[in-house]
């Protein structure tokens, strides 16, 4: 048994598929399915049901994985402290972004991370599927850190640091009969068709929870993946919408209203895994974030 076979292991069972494992660990198909072969014939048992569209883990896998990756996980720390001494971080850090990131200034973030750290690589990937989605990829393993939106309880085995938070104002077209206000009670938004960001986004979770608990029905009949395309829909008449009070800018064509008697704040956060240390490329990492907001929060006046 070597690091090798475990960390093939690992990715195959975390990622589903021979094929994405051997994208993520940059070899041939081949070499994967060979090296968890010779695993399995060494331990004497079989690790994974090759049946399924999906690969899935037998009783023996199930057995092994937590131990594979506390093993990847001891070793990647090992190689963490001997960089340290040797005069340099390096390493990789998986960091999961949200599609509309501008309350933080991402490539500014990460340009100064570059500059202190060139050594580390800090693989980005944008939400499919909104902040609970990148939850899902962090207790899954397959990313280290992530930016994300989480109003309410935080899921369990997740640490979140909060970082920032905007208000959601409503965002009507010109002409509409609310347009001439400067705010409306939440109680006044029913019935009304609303533009909002599918089921699992953060601002879509503000917005249930804020109508759910005024008891006030609402109706949702326009999704979108790109909540920065929501000031469009509703400049052309497809509904209103919730929308962060930073991302409005100078819209043109649309009124904004605050909303009264509703918590409608928005936040973002940092969240990683509870069950496993940050390596320490991943400190590194959220140690220049908290900088960086913190600084930036200083200059923004008050």
């Amino acid at each position: 048994m070597d690091l090798r076979q475990l960390e093939y292991f690992v990715a195959v069972a975390e990622e589903g598929t021979f094929t994405r494992a051997a994208a993520r660990v940059h070899v041939v198909q081949s070499a994967v399915s060979a090296a968890i072969k010779t695993l399995e014939r060494e331990l004497g048992a079989t690790l994974l049901d090759r049946n399924s569209k999906r690969v899935l883990l037998t009783d023996a896998g199930e057995a092994l994985l937590p131990k594979a990756q506390a093993v990847l996980d001891a070793a990647t720390e090992a190689r963490d402290a001997v960089a340290q001494v040797e005069g340099g971080l390096k390493g990789t850090v998986r960091l999961g972004t949200l599609t509309a990131m501008t309350l933080i200034d991402l490539p500014a973030l990460l340009g100064e991370f570059h500059r202190r750290h060139p050594g580390v690589l800090v693989r980005t990937s944008a939400a499919t599927s909104g902040s609970q989605g990148l939850v899902e990829q962090l207790l899954d393993r397959r990313l280290d850190l992530a930016f994300v939106s989480l109003p309410g309880e935080v899921p369990a085995g997740i640490v979140l640091d909060e970082l920032a938070h905007s208000t959601m104002d409503l965002v009507v077209p010109e002409g509409h009969p609310l347009a001439a206000n400067e705010e409306v009670p939440i109680g006044a938004l029913a019935g009304m068709d609303f533009i909002d960001s599918p089921v699992g986004y953060g601002n879509r979770a503000v917005a249930d929870r804020a109508f759910a608990q005024a008891a006030v029905p609402r109706r949702v009949t326009l999704e979108m993946a790109d909540i920065v395309t929501g000031v469009d829909f509703v400049r052309h008449g497809l509904g209103v919408a919730l929308l962060p009070h930073y991302i409005l800018g100078t819209a043109t064509g649309v009124t904004t209203l605050k909303v009264t008697g509703a918590d409608l704040r928005w936040p973002l956060g940092l969240a990683r895994p509870a069950d496993r240390t940050p390596t320490a490329a991943a400190r590194a990492l959220i140690a220049v974030v908290h900088e960086i907001v913190r600084r930036d929060r200083r200059r923004t006046p008050a």
